[in-house]
């Protein structure tokens, strides 16, 4: 049965028609001429009769218009849809259930952690921004969460534990269990800590920044008048986050390697792992202290300021052995040769990049350029500037370009030294050591795309909250990133954010029936859900009351 509209003469009629077989053919018989087209529009007779037919539907379709007594309600819902997965398949949902399951917070402590998290992703900034941001997206269960319980859950995290085992310059505190649960969560037969890579960072304090964290140190962000903490971030060899470490401010990076070496095997059960550091991170007792553990490392060098690389290890004149050579097209690999020197017993490995090279060289050229020209014109500019003093010589009567300074910094030209006393090839220390990058990704990462400042919280439990919520935000994207790579998609972040944020669903509300309506996917959106293996809700759908 359907309506149809036939033509008589110079007027239109509109009739309900019904198909019926007979003698094996189908012929439509008019069950009724409801009336002209023309009259019936004009007085809204077709959208009355409609309306009053959707009554007796189950899977109703409104037509609508300026008659309609209609509300309608719009909410982002890509990004709770795919985090809201990973969140449940990395197991953070319900080890943050199980670790409340017997206390009385009075509101759901995982929804409230998985809303601030949900925040840090997309938007970042202050946490007191959070209430007013979650209205515009659905999110399950965080509805009526408060500010206050926000900021209760965040103190949870960083609340001290009863068993201090292991601790090193920070107490054990609920967010270490969380990562050791994570950790077991996600292990398998052949999981283990064979390389792990370390690097370290400062976040500094608007305020005091807590009792016993907050404290002055050396600075990265050239905020010495500042507070600040010392964060730690410890990554797997597919770059996944495995736990973060918070110290106070004055904390010196080597002397906290050899204690979170030694409870990162204790909290993760770790049999054997070689540690991959930067230059600033290692000094030579902390080498000596890793040889007596009998701990594998890949440490950077600081090559200028070590006599032996400086004097002898450079000077090596062993031939290079070829990892990369230089590439045509912007994918291909840097290029890198490399050569090993061991010395003294230690074993060196140099590197070199020869575009690299060649830019060092250049640069060098144009500061050469320009101090001889500085020096004819204004020479006591120049005493001040750290930048060009390594070329000059300095007296009381004169500033003069040194030629032997400018061409010992030659040797440097597109060279980095790495020292082991692992039994990897010279090419696979250089390779793991330029994986180190994924660790430096991670801290850009979690200081301005997932920004953990500003930090305005006065105790400790919820500062190390607030910066442990960044660090779930990015156990969140590393893990979105591992799956998208997993399907050969290399996706921006600022596309992936922009496109799942532009997905809505649009309330219509009407007679007390709802239709959820869900917009187009754009741009990236499919690709995202695809590899996440999360449904695209269906474009319109009946909800029930």
């Amino acid at each position: 049965m359907f309506a149809r509209v036939k033509k008589s003469g110079n007027n239109q009629y509109l009739q309900i028609v019904e198909n019926r077989r007979e003698n094996g053919k189908v012929v439509q018989r008019v069950i009724s001429t409801l009336g002209r087209m023309d009259q019936m529009t004009e007085k809204g007779e077709v959208e009355s009769l409609i309306r009053s037919l959707s009554r007796f539907s189950e899977r109703t379709s409104l037509i609508l218009s300026d008659k309609s007594n209609v509300s309608a309600s719009a909410r982002k819902i890509g990004p709770s849809l795919i985090f809201e997965r990973l969140w449940k398949e990395l197991g953070i949902g319900s080890i943050v259930s199980s670790l409340v399951a017997e206390r009385k917070f009075g509101f759901s402590v995982e929804r409230a952690l998985f809303l601030t998290v949900l925040h840090r992703l997309f938007v970042s900034g202050s946490d007191r921004g959070c209430e007013k941001w979650r209205r515009d997206y659905r999110i399950n269960g965080a509805e009526e969460i408060a500010l206050h319980q926000l900021y209760r859950a965040m103190a949870f995290l960083g609340e001290e534990v009863s068993d201090q085992q292991d601790r090193t310059h920070a107490p054990r505190c609920t967010k270490d269990l969380i990562e050791e649960q994570m950790f077991d969560h996600r292990k398998n037969l052949f999981t283990d800590l064979d390389l792990v890579f370390l690097d370290t960072t400062a976040l500094y304090f608007e305020g005091e920044g807590g009792k016993t964290i907050g404290e002055r140190g050396h600075s990265k962000d050239h905020r010495p008048d500042l507070n600040q903490m010392v964060v730690g971030a410890l990554l797997d060899d597919r770059g996944r986050p495995i736990a973060c470490e918070m110290w106070p401010g004055n904390t010196a990076d080597v002397t906290s390697t050899i204690p979170i070496i030694t409870r990162l095997k204790n909290r993760f059960g770790a049999n054997r792992f070689c540690i991959v550091a930067d230059r600033g991170m290692i000094s030579k007792a902390t080498m000596l202290a890793l040889e007596k553990e009998n701990l594998s490392y890949i440490l950077g060098v600081r090559m200028r300021l070590v006599k032996e690389v400086r004097t002898e290890v450079l000077l090596d004149d062993a031939p290079y052995e070829e990892v990369y050579p230089e590439g045509i097209h912007s994918k291909d690999p840097s290029p890198l040769k490399v050569k090993e020197v061991v010395l003294n017993g230690t074993r060196y490995i140099v590197c070199k990049n020869e575009r690299q090279a060649r830019r060092d060289e250049a640069d060098r050229n144009a500061i050469v350029e320009s101090l001889q020209e500085k020096i004819k014109k204004a020479p006591a500019s120049l005493i001040s500037n750290k930048g060009y003093r390594g070329f000059l010589t300095i007296t009381n009567k004169s500033v003069v370009l040194d030629d032997e300074k400018v061409k010992a910094d030659a040797k440097y030209d597109g060279i980095w030294v790495l020292t082991t006393n692992t039994k990897l090839k010279a090419k696979e220390v250089a390779l793991k050591y330029k994986e180190l990058w994924m660790v430096e990704q991670t801290f850009r990462d979690m200081k301005s795309a997932i920004d953990t400042r500003p930090i305005y919280h006065k105790r400790d439990e919820t500062i190390r909250g607030h910066v442990f919520c960044s660090f779930l935000a990015l156990v969140l994207k590393k893990e979105l990133d591992y799956r998208l790579v997993s399907q050969g998609l290399q996706l921006e972040w600022a596309d992936i954010k922009q496109d799942l944020k532009a997905l809505q669903e649009v309330d219509l509300a009407e007679n007390g029936t709802t239709l959820a309506v869900r917009t187009e996917c754009q741009g990236v959106c499919v690709k995202v859900f695809k590899a996440t293996g999360v449904a695209i809700p269906p474009t319109i759908r009946v909800k029930q009351p």
